[in-house]
């Protein structure tokens, strides 16, 4: 992507000024520098595509933004007891101020960083709030100037004026997601402006960034590589807005629209939206039809190469996601996949090289949502759980994610090494410098990643990242979608032959997880709590669950409260080569943290200095 960044230096000070401000106003004013060398970087499709690039280079990582990172904030996760700033800490105290940087003095939050350099390539000064308001300028600086862009072909221009209006719909929906309706800002704003304009509601919102998704969605190519524009960067097009990604996001908020918590803020109802579910499905199917029909370059990949859309080993840094992962951010320092930079969400204590501490492990009640290889949840009477045998025979998903008691702990490593012990008085149940639940999470390491067998590095390169979104997801939330429009399982829309049913039976397939069974077909109650589970299974641990349990309207609700532990001894003979089969006994959850919330955490509080801009940029309820 770099070849594009080409135009002159000079023609930053457009956007140079507001780069130091801490409130979004300071984001969007319009300064006189503005008008500096107007037409430099817009004169021609390259210096237009160099100034669009900051555009990628302003993608938070939501996964690597700090030395240690939590972004997992459901109940899926829970750090170290000795551990209490990190932003899932936070979370967990009901503490939701802490996504700011003013109250977060580490800087270990995602959302706000203490500093920020649109022009840096680094991790650290690239958070979601100053990164958003703006790439929202930008984008309009650029859509204002379309006119400018003489020297280029028509495709040039679609995909100029495409990629402009995708980031713009895509910021805004970030913002959206965790504090509700906000102004929707589509003009470069005059200094004098921006303080009258007043918070639209979620709907008014999501309608104005699904204007801009379509657009961009009608002008971006589905492959880049297969167009005249791309002669200097084939093979290079990876990340750059296509015509896919735009579709998925505009299904995306359409279905984030239809939701309970979204309808609730804007038509006080807090059931689905049936108008803006019907959208979200045919947005959804409109792509899905693509995908299934082979026209695009993307399609699910098959569950023993599943690793591989997480991170790639041994070649030479090659970006993960094989053709799963529809957008994510970028990656600036390849060191950060090492042993000395690997964010500890990905590591398991025994694994890490320092021995634990800031550790993140699963947690217990979260863990219970991978059911049993027959497709059943562990509660129902028929799916062959058993207390004394609770790892036998279960979903395949939870063998390549989690550890559990008795999993090896090396791959190569030659020397004789213990199974680790997760049992309630192993040695890696610390719950300061090991595993505080029972479990561990390997789902994003190659088996070589641990500090015996020492497979990360830069010899053979190591690389982890995960991705904002990726296609399993587009099938859940296409069922998700299609269900709620049609008030069934088997409901289908025109432009895609699969039923709602049939998208999540394709994910558990993919995974050897039978489908899901008939008693939970019958009405859409019951086949919505599966289709909440498929979503904790498959998507677990990429960031997903906590806006779900927000925009479901459960996260206050107290089945969702509780972080539990798992306490057993080993029973009968120990089998290191199979400890799916290991007898435990005395096997019993015990709530190690309860949150409580209230239904002003459904949302994040604003800043209170953006707030103190006008009485009609209001604070969220209870905030």
């Amino acid at each position: 992507m770099k070849k594009y960044v080409t135009y002159i230096k000079a023609a930053c000070l457009s956007t140079a000024l507001m780069l130091g401000a801490t409130a979004c106003s300071d984001y969007l004013d319009k300064s006189e520098e503005s008008d500096i060398s107007a037409t430099e970087p817009y004169k021609n499709f390259t210096n237009f595509q160099g100034f669009v690039e900051l555009l990628y280079n302003n993608i938070p990582l939501f996964d690597k933004g700090y030395w240690t990172n939590s972004f997992n904030w459901g109940d899926d996760e829970i750090i170290s007891a000795n551990v209490n700033y990190h932003m899932v800490y936070k979370i967990d105290q009901g503490d939701f101020w802490g996504w700011q940087s003013e109250f977060d003095g580490w800087g270990t939050g995602w959302l706000d960083r203490g500093a920020f350099d649109a022009y840096k390539k680094d991790r650290f000064n690239k958070g979601l709030w100053p990164c958003a308001w703006w790439g929202i300028r930008q984008c309009n600086m650029g859509l204002e100037n379309l006119d400018l862009l003489t020297d280029a072909t028509s495709e040039q221009k679609k995909a100029i004026e495409g990629q402009l209006l995708f980031f713009r719909g895509w910021y805004h929906f970030m913002l959206m997601q965790y504090f509700g309706g906000l102004p929707y800002i589509d003009e470069v704003m005059n200094a004098n402006g921006q303080l009258t304009r007043p918070r639209l509601s979620y709907h008014e919102c999501a309608d104005k960034a699904a204007a801009d998704f379509r657009r961009a969605a009608d002008l971006l190519p589905i492959d880049w590589d297969k167009t005249s524009i791309s002669v200097i960067t084939n093979g290079n097009n990876q990340r750059r807005i296509n015509k896919v990604m735009a579709l998925a996001y505009l299904g995306k908020n359409y279905l984030w629209a239809a939701s309970p918590l979204m309808n609730y803020e804007s038509t006080g109802s807090r059931e689905y939206n049936r108008e803006y579910a019907q959208k979200a499905a045919d947005t959804f199917g409109e792509l899905l039809d693509l995908v299934e029909r082979g026209a695009t370059q993307y399609e699910l990949v098959s569950y023993d190469k599943i690793g591989e859309v997480f991170y790639s080993y041994g070649q030479n840094g090659r970006m993960p996601g094989l053709t799963e992962v529809i957008f994510r951010g970028p990656e600036w320092d390849p060191w950060q996949n090492t042993r000395y930079g690997l964010a500890l969400q990905y590591v398991p204590t025994p694994y890490h090289p320092d021995g634990g501490g800031n550790n993140l492990s699963p947690c217990a009640n979260y863990v219970n949502n991978y059911g049993m290889a027959n497709g059943l949840p562990l509660d129902d009477p028929q799916s062959g759980w058993d207390k004394t045998h609770p790892w036998k025979d279960r979903d395949p998903r939870f063998y390549n994610d989690i550890v559990f008691d008795g999993c090896l702990i090396t791959d190569n490593y030659q020397n004789p090494l213990p199974n680790i012990e997760l049992f309630t008085s192993g040695a890696s149940r610390d719950i300061n410098t090991a595993s505080r639940t029972g479990y561990a999470l390997k789902k994003f390491l190659h088996p070589t990643c641990n500090r015996y067998d020492d497979g990360w590095g830069y010899s053979p390169q190591f690389t982890i990242g995960l991705s904002y979104l990726r296609l399993a997801d587009v099938y859940l939330m296409y069922a998700e979608a299609v269900a709620q429009a049609t008030g069934t399982p088997s409901g289908k829309v025109s432009a895609c032959q699969l039923s709602a049913l049939d998208a999540v039976n394709k994910i558990r397939e993919r995974a050897g997880v039978e489908g899901v069974n008939a008693k939970f077909t019958g009405n859409l109650d019951s086949f919505m709590s599966e289709l909440r589970r498929e979503r904790a299974v498959e998507l677990s641990y990429e960031g997903h669950r906590f806006n779900d349990l927000r925009r479901w309207m459960l996260i206050d609700k107290p089945e969702y409260a509780d972080k539990t532990s798992v306490e057993f001894t080993r029973s009968g003979d120990f089998d290191p080569a199979h400890p799916e089969n290991n007898a435990v006994s005395g096997y019993h959850e015990e709530v190690i943290v309860t949150r409580s919330y209230t239904e002003k955490h459904y949302w994040m509080p604003l800043k209170k200095s953006d707030c103190n801009m006008s009485a009609e940029f209001k604070q969220n309820p209870g905030w």
